[in-house]
């Protein structure tokens, strides 16, 4: 069993870039499976459904990353309303003892925004916001 998340965001592409170097989660390219349904018919040559990303066909209002390993996938699909809100789930990445900071900064450079530092007891985590907005924790 794998367990698949799926964002609402306004940049399928630039949210699936960012977690994917987030959870060292690998790229899905489906390049080859939208060629073979324009081959097929079932998609036309010049839908709007379809855009080009670094050379490759992808859809436009999907994108998708997974663990190598295929125990867990995001799918991001692009929605017309904005994040309004504080998210009710987010996911919390663990980082090997004395890796956080690194894992912070990687992301603040990714476009993530520090939101605050939080601590329980000696459990201590760093609170992001990604790039469009939704939270996260690392510690």
């Amino acid at each position: 069993m794998a367990l698949q998340v799926t964002f609402d965001c306004t940049d399928a592409h630039a949210q699936a870039r960012f977690w994917a170097v987030a959870l060292d989660y690998e790229l899905e390219d489906h390049h080859d499976l939208i060629v073979g349904l324009i081959d097929a018919g079932q998609v036309p040559e010049d839908s709007e459904d379809v855009m080009e990303v670094n050379g490759r066909r992808a859809w436009r209002e999907y994108a998708a990353a997974q663990a190598p390993d295929g125990s867990g996938r995001l799918l991001f699909q692009v929605v017309p309303e904005p994040k309004t809100a504080k998210n009710r789930v987010h996911l919390d990445i663990h980082t090997p003892e004395g890796d956080r900071e690194a894992k912070v900064d990687q992301l603040l450079g990714l476009g993530a925004t520090k939101l605050w530092d939080g601590q329980v007891g000696p459990q201590t985590w760093v609170t992001l916001a990604d790039p469009e907005g939704n939270e996260l924790c690392v510690s």
